[in-house]
């Protein structure tokens, strides 16, 4: 975590498909000396957190999906333009990752862009999230990071565990915005609270560095226990 205790490193992550068809390792605080018996324990755990949040019901999009993990993205893409065009929000969105990585379509981000947006203006929270990742990563319309946290405040608001932790790490970075330790924790707290692994092992960091909140190793090992049961 740059700025953080000093045998701290951050590892940044790849850029998260903030959507029910993608598996997520992003970014996270690693420690070393300073908690090398807490990193051996937690090394075990596997940290990789499925976005597929929601029970499975029998339909096209849920077949899509299926069609999607199976790397049948013909399939998957006949299956969801439909449900896109007739306005379903979560098949518009996953249309938008279709064609943000070049699966079953000619690779557009503009195209992505288009479908996202649809699935945002209906409130859909992780095409929010996937327009704030282009804009950070400026594929598709100018990189504009104040237009990339709007969006990312959008679906965070929402509830939604992945920005919200997205969040964090922006801030526990100085990633584009001031560094501060005590908004990474309050975002990597709501994500924590709702399960979200990442969150809760960087929520325990940082009670153990005394990193925006008071130092605590009771309530760190509370986080990383969490970590570590989730298995």
């Amino acid at each position: 975590m740059a700025g953080g205790a000093s045998e701290a490193q951050a590892v940044s992550g790849t850029a998260i498909r903030d959507d029910l068809w993608q598996s997520v390792l992003p970014g996270k605080h690693w420690c070393y000396s300073d908690v090398i018996k807490i990193k051996a324990w937690i090394a075990a755990c596997s940290l990789a957190v499925c976005l597929f949040a929601q029970p499975v019901v029998a339909g096209p999009v849920e077949d899509a999906e299926a069609a999607f993990v199976q790397g049948d993205y013909e399939t998957a893409l006949q299956l969801i333009r439909p449900l896109a065009e007739q306005g379903n929000a979560k098949a518009q969105s996953n249309l938008g990752v279709l064609y943000a990585d070049g699966k079953g379509v000619p690779q557009d981000y503009s195209e992505a862009m288009k479908w996202y947006r649809l699935a945002a203006r209906q409130g859909y929270a992780a095409a929010q999230s996937n327009i704030g990742d282009l804009y950070e990563s400026g594929q598709g319309v100018p990189k504009n990071h104040a237009e990339a946290i709007k969006w990312y405040r959008k679906a965070a608001s929402q509830g939604y565990a992945p920005t919200q932790y997205k969040l964090g790490y922006i801030f526990a970075n100085g990633q584009g915005e001031k560094l501060s330790y005590a908004t990474a924790a309050m975002w990597y707290r709501k994500a924590a609270n709702q399960g979200y692994a990442d969150a809760q092992f960087n929520l325990g960091y940082m009670y153990y560095n005394g990193l925006g909140i008071p130092k605590d190793y009771a309530e760190a090992a509370k986080w990383y226990r969490k970590v570590a049961d989730q298995g």
